[in-house]
């Protein structure tokens, strides 16, 4: 799996803020508020791609050493760096080195151990007080505070044991009372309704606060019935270090910052919402939704509280889920026996779903076309997708000016664009249609350079490999960086 000479990879949040710091990938910032102040920096933080993370300190009203970290993977540096990759990792040699890790599927399962930093705090009954966590409102519309936006939400199968975690959205609304929103055919909400049609109420655990490569895993398409904590080992190179729920007996890290265990409760439902979601709209609006009957609280010394924020793309909770979803949209796609795949690459403005750009290497006529219409639908690409452009091999699909130099020049709509109704969304997608706003249509638009034309295509305008490599080699130095 290792395409790259990895570095060792820590399972604390806090090495991770130091090694962040020591790259200059780090900035800090004192007495900002949780009502607004954070949330208001954290938005001016995500209007450029490749700033650093922010780690607020000094919050008002809260112990000092109370911490919020956000914008933790909002430059293709800082995920490269966090994975053990090399700091100038290319936007698509990063989603190659996710495409390899979901085709090889590397597992190590997680040990069990009776101590860790979680357990530096332990509250039961009512010295549980999830509001002594500075948990912002993120954004100034926002119906309240939610701890949970960077975080895992744990459960476990009630027929086979399979334990799994996603990353859904989680409000804080009292000192013991805390609630969740999951898309419907979510692993979550599978999971819950199966413990809630056996009359029984589904076991849940919260976790704020881990090395953001384990909670990357949360965001990613880890298959149905395939254990998150051991595809986390596999892609850390170590086994998770977890310890059991008292209450439910659920897993959670042991190195984590913050967590909650309790149960849902069939219909113990309150209102929830809204929350300013990665559409860049409060489109899911305000509902009632499970609330989580909280048993047990748990926080290190000092806990930090991280945040990946959704909002208008590109943000922080959809850059990185964009390169790992091409990864697995890549992997999907060969495995569906696609061949001459060269890249893809899933915009940030799109929110990480909304847009795929799949470059190949044309073998026969069709080929363009197959290939956009299994990545529309192949399970990575096909939940709340609106987009899919097919480029040829000379395309960089992660260079929009040349994708869109592609579409202009070698698509014609009314051969080169096909429209899918009926597809797979969400209510948080505006644009969403049925009774439950589940559907979706999209495009799938071929923009190769027609197959029938390849041998008299007009040739491009650029450079040859040679005349560059002359000029680099001897006027390279003069050149600024990064041209």
């Amino acid at each position: 799996m290792d395409t790259f000479n990895r570095m060792e990879t820590s399972q604390d949040l806090r090495a991770w803020l130091r090694q962040m710091e020591d790259e200059g990938e780090l900035v800090r910032v004192k007495g900002a508020d949780r009502e607004s102040e954070i949330g208001g920096i954290v938005d001016i933080a995500m209007r450029g791609m490749g700033r650093p993370a922010v780690l607020f300190e000094d919050i008002p009203g809260y112990p000092k050493g109370h911490r919020v970290v956000s914008n933790l993977f909002t430059s293709v540096r800082r995920i490269a760096l966090s994975l053990g990759l090399p700091g100038d990792t290319s936007e698509v040699d990063l989603v190659r080195f996710w495409r390899d890790y979901m085709k090889e599927a590397p597992t190590i399962p997680p040990k069990e151990v009776n101590h860790g930093a979680l357990l530096e705090n332990t509250f039961k009954g009512d010295d549980i007080n999830l509001l002594s966590i500075p948990t912002p409102r993120w954004h100034e519309g926002d119906g309240g505070y939610y701890m949970g936006t960077g975080c895992l939400v744990i459960m476990q199968d009630p027929d086979s044991g399979w334990i799994n975690y996603g990353c859904y959205r989680v409000q804080v609304h009292d000192r013991k009372v805390a609630s969740i929103m999951i898309s419907k055919g979510k692993h979550g909400d599978i999971l819950m309704r199966k413990y809630h049609d056996k009359g029984k109420p589904c076991p849940i655990a919260v976790v704020v606060g881990v090395h953001p490569s384990l909670w990357a895993v949360a965001g990613i398409e880890i298959p149905y019935g395939k254990d998150e904590f051991s595809a986390a080992g596999g892609l850390l190179g170590q086994a998770i270090r977890i310890i059991k729920g008292p209450v439910t007996g659920l897993p959670v890290p042991a190195e984590a910052e913050i967590a909650f265990e309790g149960y849902v409760h069939k219909d113990d439902l309150i209102m929830e919402g809204p929350l300013g979601e990665w559409t860049g709209y409060y489109a899911g609006g305000q509902e009632m939704r499970p609330r989580i009957d909280v048993q047990t609280f748990w926080h290190r010394n000092d806990p930090v509280l991280t945040g990946a924020i959704p909002g208008i793309p590109p943000n922080d909770d959809t850059f990185y889920r964009g390169t790992a979803r091409a990864g697995a949209v890549w992997q999907e796609l060969e495995a569906a026996g696609v061949p001459g795949v060269t890249g893809v690459w899933s915009h940030e403005a799109g929110g990480s779903r909304m847009w795929l750009t799949v470059s190949i290497k044309q073998m026969y006529g069709g080929h363009s076309k197959q290939a956009g219409l299994i990545a529309s639908q192949c399970h990575a690409g096909a939940y709340a997708n609106r987009v899919v452009v097919v480029v040829d091999d000379d395309i960089d699909p992660a260079n929009m000016d040349k994708v869109v130099w592609a579409i202009c020049t070698r698509s014609d709509p009314k051969d080169d664009v096909e429209i899918l109704k009926g597809c797979w969304s969400t209510h948080l997608d505006p644009m969403a249609y049925g009774a439950h706003h589940n559907f979706n249509s999209r495009m799938v638009i071929d923009a190769c350079i027609p197959w029938d034309r390849k041998k008299d295509w007009p040739a491009t305008v650029e450079n040859s490999p040679e005349l560059e490599k002359v000029v680099r080699d001897k006027f390279g130095a003069q050149l600024p960086k990064g041209w």
